[in-house]
């Protein structure tokens, strides 16, 4: 009987990895914002600066990044996927809100070593050949998370409280960890004795691991400056619209059920752009895909905030999505199809850094605005505009850094 390569599960693991986090903290804030700011009594600020704890993945991920280059990714991925399950585990403990905040910087800390290091690592290692169409597979975890983990935090909510529904991502996150830690490895040896046994190329991987420029070659490079003020302009959308969606559309006249359907539909048409753009990124280059990616988000943010026209929000949210879901793959192939993977996770951790700004920025802008104006429009609009600077700087990133060995 023929047996399975041990990459697929390796790509499951952080096909999960990816997806269950950002489901949990990111597609499922929304859930969680009326129960919350009824019991406490937070305004929608107060509330937004628990997204903005998302500074601590910027601290962490250097860390993490050069740990996992170092000592290998599965002890980092496996304590970061721990750190973010403790970060909802004492969640029903919280009193006031400065526990709130402390829990999401627990979770956010966690975040670096559990999805973007693992996807971009494992699967460069285990599928050299056809990364883009795998990082596209991989990363549609992001949107599976979407799919399953809002509504499994509605039905929890409705039924139970705010507070099962954060054990119950606890349990999740748990055993997440026990398989990663059974399951991953980044061990050049033993992906070439896998790769050997299941008759793959054994030469392409080896050259693709080892091909590429240092963290300190990649620092003194144009392009690293340029790649990294765009991926922060095009990160924005994570916590400054993507968290806000759910909300957004309930008091843009949607109800309840078609507000979470609505960001569900977003995180499934994720999937689709997400191995749509993996694959077109092999073709005309993970630059060109990623330049339509946040050309596609710019359209349909507009659209939110232009209408509470039902029929042009869905409009929106078909044109959005179609963008948003591949940026996640995008964001990881864009930087390995210019710097190469021998310090990937090292040169991502400090890329990652820098996202600091828009994982803070965020959802400050879209609490004060909502706070001031009653509507997220104005703060939709003012991330379109920083969407559209990133686009420009995009297109004056020049080629790779490195020479395939």
């Amino acid at each position: 009987m023929k047996t399975i390569y041990r990459g697929v599960p390796v790509a499951l693991i952080a096909f999960l990895s990816t997806g269950l986090p950002i489901g949990t903290a990111q597609y499922s804030f929304g859930e969680f914002a009326a129960p919350l700011m009824e019991e406490f009594g937070w305004t929608q600020t107060q509330l937004n600066m628990g997204l903005s704890m998302s500074i601590v993945s910027g601290l962490t991920a250097p860390i993490a990044g050069k740990l996992s280059d170092k000592v290998g990714l599965r002890p980092v991925m496996v304590f970061s996927i721990i750190l973010i399950s403790a970060g909802f585990l004492f969640r029903p403990l919280i009193s006031n809100l400065y526990h709130w905040y402390l829990l999401n910087a627990l979770v956010y800390a966690g975040f670096p070593g559990a999805t973007v290091l693992p996807s971009g690592k494992l699967v460069a290692a285990w599928f050299p050949s056809i990364r883009g169409r795998m990082m596209g597979a991989v990363t549609a975890g992001n949107n599976f998370g979407g799919i399953t983990m809002p509504p499994l935090a509605a039905i929890i909510i409705a039924n139970l409280n705010w507070q099962s529904a954060y054990i119950v991502f606890a349990i999740v996150m748990a055993i997440l960890a026990i398989f990663a830690y059974f399951i991953v490895t980044d061990d050049p040896e033993i992906i070439r004795h896998e790769m050997k046994k299941a008759g793959k190329n054994i030469s392409s991987n080896m050259n693709s691991i080892k091909s590429g420029t240092t963290l300190k070659q990649s620092i003194s490079s144009k392009n690293f400056w340029l790649i990294m003020f765009a991926l922060t302009a095009a990160t924005f959308t994570y916590q400054g619209v993507l968290t806000q969606l759910r909300q957004h559309f309930e008091e843009s006249g949607f109800t309840a059920v078609a507000a979470t359907t609505g960001l569900t539909t977003i995180a499934f048409m994720g999937i689709g752009s997400k191995l749509f753009f993996g694959r077109i990124s092999e073709k005309i280059t993970a630059k060109s895909a990623t330049i339509i990616s946040v050309a596609l988000q710019i359209i349909g943010v507009c659209l939110f905030a232009m209408t509470d026209d039902t029929t042009i929000m869905w409009i929106g949210i078909f044109v959005f999505g179609s963008g948003f879901g591949g940026l996640g793959a995008l964001i990881v192939l864009l930087v390995q199809e210019t710097f190469g993977l021998i310090e990937f996770a090292s040169i991502m951790g400090i890329m990652q850094l820098a996202m600091v700004i828009s994982s803070t920025g965020g959802p400050i802008i879209a609490g004060m605005a909502h706070d001031n104006t009653g509507s997220y429009d104005l703060a939709f609009i003012l991330i379109a505009i920083i969407f559209f600077i990133g686009l420009v700087t995009l297109f004056l990133v020049k080629g790779k850094n490195f020479t395939e060995n």
